[in-house]
């Protein structure tokens, strides 16, 4: 948490809602996260996510969760270069705001489901 004596600029006011959404508040990057709590690491791996995210989209999202400090990318490869990303612990601490998401969404939107990764992914995730 920042300090007082921190002198944060925020994007459009200091409300922590729209803090929170300037950088989360779009279509897709829940949607990242959540398949980076899924255990998914390569950018193949979000591609392939049933949202079926572009491209182009996908890279910017990663550029600014990675520059949001939500998450954090290692080569694995170098010629040509790829990339598994990770959650930071600032990422892992949005787990329970996409669990809050999935109970809402699970109640007000009959015949949703949880998928099977995901709730072994939660419990393993309540266990750390």
């Amino acid at each position: 948490m920042a300090e007082d004596s921190e002198k944060i600029d925020f994007e459009r006011s200091c409300c922590p809602v729209a803090c929170a959404l300037d950088l989360l508040g779009d279509k897709w990057t829940l949607l990242i996260i959540r398949d980076l709590l899924l255990g998914k690491k390569r950018y193949q791996e979000f591609f392939a996510s049933p949202e079926q995210i572009a491209t182009n989209i996908l890279a910017d999202r990663l550029k600014k969760l990675d520059a949001a400090g939500i998450i954090v990318q290692h080569a694995y490869q170098q010629k040509p270069a790829r990339y598994e990303y990770a959650l930071t612990q600032k990422g892992e601490d949005l787990r329970s705001v996409l669990e809050a998401l999935v109970k809402w969404g699970m109640t007000y939107y009959p015949g949703t489901k949880v998928f099977k990764s995901y709730e072994r992914h939660t419990a393993a995730g309540r266990e750390k």
